[in-house]
């Protein structure tokens, strides 16, 4: 697949191989959002001023994903990092895919649910190599050796989204203390991410709760 940025990467551990899917975009866009600051911290290119991101340096990354928001973030440095794992993270997994698409690592197809809404349906064109990505985040999860800083981010990313697949809720508490050492490396984007996937999980829960109300 040749040198994947790490938003790329944090896509192909969420995609569904088996059922060529995405099992929840709306955390996947946060996934890949996070992945992208997280990428850019660890290329030197952002830096923390106060709890917001700050961008740094000069010159492209050569990934069109991490160059626009290197754009996005330098035309509005006040936000925080809550807000920038938020803003723009649609857009962000449409561009990563159309990306990934063009060179080869996904083939997109659309489908329509009920015949009327466009849904896009990622197939990975090397399943082996998503596996070996698994494999590689799990590996870092159990075992107490060092790690490089990207498979430690991806580790935390993966964790904080609450990705069961690749790493189910038991693992995430039995490796607690693992989890908060690789986060470490891995800088704010990631504790970040997890207060907006806890939010999303609570907004979810009151829709829920209110939908159950007004159903008596």
């Amino acid at each position: 697949m040749g040198e994947l940025s790490l938003p790329a990467r944090a896509y192909l551990l969420a995609c569904d191989t088996a059922r060529d899917r995405l099992p929840d975009r709306e955390r996947v866009a946060l996934l890949v959002r996070a992945a992208a600051l997280t990428d850019l911290v660890l290329r030197g290119r952002i830096t923390d001023d106060g709890g917001r991101p700050v961008a740094s340096g000069a010159g492209g990354t050569g990934h069109l994903v991490l160059d626009d928001l290197l754009a996005e973030l330098a035309a509005d440095p006040h936000r925080k990092w809550r807000a920038w794992v938020r803003r723009g993270a649609r857009e962000t997994l449409r561009s990563l895919e159309e990306q990934l698409d063009a060179a080869g690592v996904i083939s997109l197809r659309t489908s329509r649910v009920l015949g009327l809404f466009p849904r896009r349906r990622p197939e990975v064109r090397e399943p082996a190599a998503a596996a070996a990505l698994r494999d590689e985040v799990r590996a870092a999860l159990r075992s107490d050796a060092p790690v490089s800083a990207d498979v430690a981010a991806l580790t935390a990313l993966t964790a904080a989204v609450e990705r069961a697949a690749v790493l189910s809720r038991g693992e995430r508490r039995r490796h607690r203390d693992r989890l908060a050492g690789l986060e470490e490396q891995a800088g704010a984007a990631v504790p970040a991410l997890r207060k907006v996937i806890r939010e999303l999980r609570a907004a979810r829960t009151a829709r829920i709760a209110a939908a159950s109300g007004g159903g008596g």
